[in-house]
């Protein structure tokens, strides 16, 4: 789960979890969290993902974290983008274009001056991508990153704990509860069945408030 393990999983085309088009469950329950147009929402760990796409199509400017620098770059050029770059210290780089600001690099090292204006975040396979010792740093973080009061969208996956079978990882509803024990839940709702390697998962939106 280091640095190496993504870089690898990108360079290889190993990218199950990336799709070629916006999130259904997105577009459906994005609007129960009231988001006002033409405010920042946070994406972390967002690779090059379509829902940045569909998120600045609604009017909003997105800010997205994600560690690979190649991730990045198929990003901005895929939406035909030229992003200037800007380091941020040692170990992060800030590209920008358009509507999107994605900072490459470690999650953990971000600090919260940069979402200090982000009034959403939305969590599509970002908790999901840790195994269950990392979930509560990742839990932590994301909860000091994000201001009070901005609206929380998380797609999470339940089925069989078996480590190996992960990224991403069966993260049980229970969990989800004691990490995120003071957020103010406006929605849960299990949403949608997937197969993955023969064995049935289960998607379940969750809809709150930090």
């Amino acid at each position: 789960m280091d640095r190496d393990f993504w870089v690898a999983r990108w360079r290889n085309g190993e990218t199950g979890w990336h799709l070629p088009h916006p999130n259904p469950l997105l577009v459906e329950h994005w609007p129960a969290l009231e988001v006002p147009k033409g405010t920042e929402v946070f994406v972390p760990l967002c690779g090059k993902s379509e829902d940045m796409v569909w998120l600045a199509q609604q009017g909003y400017r997105v800010l997205g974290n994600e560690l690979c620098e190649a991730a990045v770059a198929a990003f901005f050029a895929e939406q035909g983008l030229t992003p200037t770059r800007e380091a941020l210290g040692e170990a992060l780089v800030r590209w920008q274009a358009g509507p999107y600001t994605l900072i490459e690099g470690d999650f953990f090292q971000l600090s919260p001056a940069w979402t200090a204006q982000v009034s959403a975040v939305y969590d599509r396979a970002a908790l999901v991508a840790f195994p269950p010792a990392m979930r509560p740093r990742y839990a932590e973080q994301l909860q000091r990153l994000a201001p009070k009061g901005a609206g929380y969208l998380l797609i999470s996956l339940t089925g069989p704990v078996v480590p190996e079978m992960g990224p991403p990882f069966s993260v049980p509803e229970a969990e989800i509860g004691r990490l995120f024990a003071d957020m103010e839940w406006l929605l849960k709702q299990a949403v949608k069945q997937v197969e993955r390697k023969g064995q049935t998962w289960s998607e379940t939106v969750w809809a709150g408030v930090f």
